[in-house]
């Protein structure tokens, strides 16, 4: 079975947010991404989905690693310094929808999460969450 979904430009410019503009930076301190070049890309070769950036809480942390997925201890081997609240992150869109079913879901970066996540999430559950109202 193959994935259709489409490879996007290198450069950024090919993609669009949530609110149909052009996707902006989600993070560059931390740097963040499935390609590590601050943006919340939709990439066929990335399974888990990075594509909602976030402003990662205490609780939404707290809830990662009671799953198995410690985002606050660094990985210097993998070039992940380790996150901490307030922190914008690309999230992977299935463990975002499970926080957000599970009350913990961290704010979302409408301008800067990946316009494909609207496949499974709707515009007003992203805006509910929404870190930056607009």
């Amino acid at each position: 079975m193959t994935d259709d979904r489409p490879e996007e430009a290198g450069d950024g410019d090919a993609a669009t947010n949530v609110l149909g503009e052009p996707l902006e930076p989600c993070s560059r301190d931390p740097e963040t991404g499935f390609l590590r070049d601050g943006h919340c890309r939709h990439l066929r070769r990335d399974p888990g989905r990075h594509e909602v950036c976030a402003v990662v809480t205490d609780e939404f942390l707290r809830y990662s690693a009671d799953r198995g997925n410690d985002l606050t201890t660094p990985r210097p081997e993998l070039g992940f310094p380790g996150l901490e609240a307030g922190d914008r992150w690309c999230l992977c869109l299935p463990r975002w929808r499970e926080a957000r079913a599970d009350g913990v879901a961290p704010p979302v970066v409408l301008a800067a999460t990946n316009g494909a996540v609207l496949e499974e999430v709707s515009l007003a559950t992203l805006r509910e969450h929404a870190a930056d109202p607009d």
